[in-house]
Parts: C-alpha cells; sequence; structure tokens
C-alpha cells in the first residue's frame, strides 16, 4: 500500500461495492477470456467452489457437489477441463469432469496410497500429494506421493519420504518448494522428481523472519514473488498473515542454507482488518497483482481477495466471499 489510511479506506469502499455485484450464475470450467478463476476446495462440506473474477468489481461464484465431503489441494487441467483434488475422505487423487446437467462426476482415481493429504502441486502430467504425518493414520510419516496423469488414469510413480512436517507445496519445472509445517521455515528440491524412493533432503531450507507456522505458499516467476502464509497459532481466528518477498530469487539465492530471509525483505500484512486467522492456502494472480486466500478459521472458511501490498499494513481484503471449510486453493489464469 502506499499509505495505510488512504489504502484501507478504499478497499473498505471497495469491499461494500464490489460485495453488492456478485452474481450466483451458471460457471462452465473453460476460462473465461476476461478474468481469473479461482477453485476452492473444502475440508468440512463435500463442495467444490469456483470464483470467477475480473479484477475486484465483476465477482460470480458457484458451487458444486463432489463425491468427497473432505477434499484438501485442488487443480484445475485446462487442457482437459478437469478438476483434481486431494480427497482425504477417500485417501486418493479424484479427477471431476462437468457432466451435461452441470454436475460434477468422477472420471478417474488414483489408488489409496496416502493418508492426511494437506497440498497438491503439479508440473505438466505429474501430480505431487504432500501427506502430513498423523501417528494414527500413516505411522507418523511425512511423505511426498508422485503420480502421473496418462491419457487412461492417474499411475503411481514414487514415494519420498522427508524429514520436517508438511502443508503447503509448488511445483516449478523441475523443482519443488514446500513449507515446513510447524516452523517458519520453507525448504527448496532442486531437481525434486528426479530423486529416486526414499528419504530425500532438500538443497536449502532456510528461516522467514517473523513467520510462527508457514502454510501456504505460491511462487510467481513472472514477477519473480514468494507468497506465504501465517497461520499463527491455529487455535486463534485473528493472528494470521501473508508474507511477499519481491526479488526472490535474489533474496534466496544469497541466503545460506539454514540462514534466514529477514524481515527487512518481506512486506507483511496482518490484523484485525484482514480477517486472516488462519490463512491455509494462497495463490496469485500475476496480471491483476491480486492475492487469493483460503481462510478457514474466520466464520467457518472464507475466499478473501487482496491487492498485492506495497509496504506492512492492516488493509481490508477487496473482496471476502464465505465458503465452509476453506481448505485450499487454486488459480487459473
Amino acid at each position: 500500500m502506499k499509505h495505510l489510511l488512504t489504502y484501507s479506506t478504499l478497499l473498505a469502499t471497495a469491499l461494500f461495492t464490489f460485495s453488492s455485484c456478485e452474481k450466483d450464475d451458471e460457471i462452465d470450467f473453460n476460462f473465461p477470456d476476461h478474468g481469473s478463476m479461482a477453485y476452492v476446495s473444502s475440508n468440512t462440506s463435500g463442495m467444490v467452489t469456483m470464483v470467477d473474477a475480473d479484477g475486484l468489481t465483476d465477482v460470480t461464484v458457484k458451487q458444486k457437489s463432489i463425491a468427497s465431503m473432505d477434499a484438501d489441494g485442488i487443480y484445475y487441467n485446462e487442457e482437459r477441463n478437469e478438476i483434481i483434488l486431494a480427497s482425504r475422505t477417500t485417501n486418493r487423487l479424484e479427477v471431476y469432469q462437468k457432466r451435461g446437467n452441470g454436475s460434477l462426476e468422477i472420471k478417474t482415481t488414483s489408488n489409496p496410497d496416502f493418508t492426511n493429504a494437506r497440498e497438491i502441486a503439479v508440473s505438466g502430467d505429474l501430480i505431487v500429494v504432500a501427506q502430513d504425518a498423523d501417528p494414527a493414520l500413516n505411522g507418523n510419516m511425512n511423505r511426498l506421493y508422485v503420480y502421473e496423469r496418462t491419457p487412461s488414469g492417474i499411475r503411481y510413480r514414487n514415494t519420498y519420504d522427508v524429514d520436517f512436517n508438511l502443508w503447503g507445496i509448488h511445483a516449478e519445472g523441475n523443482a519443488l518448494w514446500a513449507v515446513a509445517d510447524n516452523t517458519s521455515d520453507i525448504v527448496y528440491f532442486e531437481n525434486f522428481f528426479s530423486n529416486s524412493n526414499g528419504m530425500i533432503q532438500p538443497t536449502k531450507r532456510v528461516t522467514i523472519e517473523g513467520i510462527v507456522r508457514t502454510h501456504g505458499i505460491t511462487y510467481s516467476k513472472a514477477d519473480d514473488k514468494m507468497v506465504l502464509t501465517d497461520v499463527g497459532d491455529g487455535a486463534v481466528a485473528d493472528d494470521g498473515a501473508i508474507v511477499v518477498i519481491s526479488n526472490f530469487s535474489s533474496v534466496f539465492g544469497g541466503t545460506t542454507n539454514g540462514g534466514t530471509i529477514g524481515a527487512n525483505a518481506q512486506v507483511r500484512i496482518e490484523g484485525s482488518n484482514t480477517m486472516l486467522g488462519n490463512p491455509v492456502d494462497v495463490a496469485y494472480d500475476e496480471d491483476s497483482k491480486h492475492i487469493y486466500v483460503a481462510e478457514r478459521a474466520n466464520e467457518g472458511g472464507k475466499v478473501l481477495i487482496f491487492e498485492m501490498p506495497t509496504s506492512d499494513g492492516n488493509p481490508m481484503p477487496g473482496y471476502s466471499k464465505k465458503v465452509a471449510g476453506a481448505a485450499a486453493i487454486y488459480l487459473h489464469q
């Protein structure tokens, strides 16, 4: 923001105006020419929410039922016109396509290999599932499962064990970014998909100063921006934050393995105006410069959209929509 007071005031006005323009028309999977489509999974409702935003002035929202009540990571494949999500109900990847009557139906699934899935990331035809450790569900194993989307279905490819708790992940070519849940750290695997099965170690791990607990992660190569979320205390509904690191390749490259990216290299928004309590996932629109957030704690779940901040502050979101159990968000541009 240029000036905190001006920025917050403008967005407060915008929030009222834009909410009143919201429509609930039918949405096709086919991406519209004028805006960005966000796909949101839920871990409570058995619904996928689609948010078609032309900037912040024209927003259309539609929800569709799916087979799984509890789903987390989500992705939209434009070429196949399908939604891929990680089901925590069936412990498998599920691929959905739209039927003629507008409903969603499962086209294909993976085998039920993982438990306690928290996010997915996609690079080409390769799909990564982050499994967070749980003593009762999976023997306390933090694992990254890799699958390949083939013409006939989903083929299992690899399993990698890691020695840190998993949540958000982001694939970029042959590389993978991941947050180290329950810490302030992010990790980077340079040649992730070239690994053999078994325990793998990251190329680099760094701490993000000021973050209490990392969760959501996304990187824009075009803008060279890393966007992270901080959920703070998971039991507190008003202590979340978004962190933006510009010129990230230079900042990260200049930080030693095990080092810290300081607050002076970050822009951080937080506070009562933001509605950020447990921002569990994040996406970034490099065209409109908007940040999309899946917020889990506030009012049972929300989608929030912020303008890209230019300095620390406590701005209101430009758009807010209740989405029960919002667990993951993917933005297709």
